[in-house]
């Protein structure tokens, strides 16, 4: 069906989707995330939700995980991506940090978290998928709230996608940003993998 689409759609559409997954370097700046900021100042009052199922949400009367709680006076990789069950993010780059826990662990890291534009059922659903969630904590931004807040969020509506994020990680020790990097473009990963950020711990 998506082939048949693509094959009625006229050249100029097709490019105008693939232009909209991309940044230009110039336009790529953040205001509330860089290096030496401080993540929990920048997402103030902002919460994520731990990956669950519905039954879990429930017993715990859909608790969530103030930010603050996630990285004061711990050392945490955090990765996010656009969206669960997407190409990139379960072929790609959520491997390259479960392949290398046994690395993170060694170099000190206290947990390896991944987050998303997606609610905690999905996030959990699709971590039992890639038998990951033994190695990473997964969270759902069910709002984009804290996406929002660092200047991560985009909108992905042309890939059908909607409001979501770019694909990005970070080292953060205690709260403060030690290592950042963002893709140019979130259908690509070059410099938010396991291997680069492991290498700037």
């Amino acid at each position: 069906m998506a082939s048949l689409i693509l094959k009625r759609s006229s050249p100029y559409a097709i490019r105008s989707v693939i232009d909209s997954l991309r940044i230009p370097t110039s336009s790529r700046a953040y205001a509330s995330v860089a290096v030496g900021s401080d993540i929990v100042s920048a997402a103030q009052d902002v919460s994520l939700q731990k990956a669950r199922t519905w039954d879990e949400g429930v017993s715990s009367n859909f608790a969530t995980t103030p930010v603050k709680d996630i990285f004061k006076g711990k050392k945490v990789v955090i990765f996010g991506l656009p969206g669960a069950y997407t190409g990139v993010c379960s072929n790609q780059h959520v491997p390259s940090y479960k392949n290398n826990i046994d690395k993170f662990k060694a170099k000190g890291i206290d947990s390896v978290i991944c987050v998303a534009v997606n609610d905690p059922y999905v996030m959990n659903g699709w971590a039992e998928k890639l038998q990951a969630k033994d190695a990473i904590e997964f969270y759902g931004d069910f709002d984009g709230s804290f996406h929002k807040s660092l200047d991560l969020g985009k909108d992905l509506s042309a890939a059908l996608l909607g409001p979501r994020s770019e694909r990005w990680s970070a080292y953060v020790e205690d709260g403060r940003i030690k290592a950042l990097n963002v893709e140019e473009a979130p259908s690509k990963m070059k410099v938010s993998g396991g291997d680069v950020i492991l290498g700037q711990i």
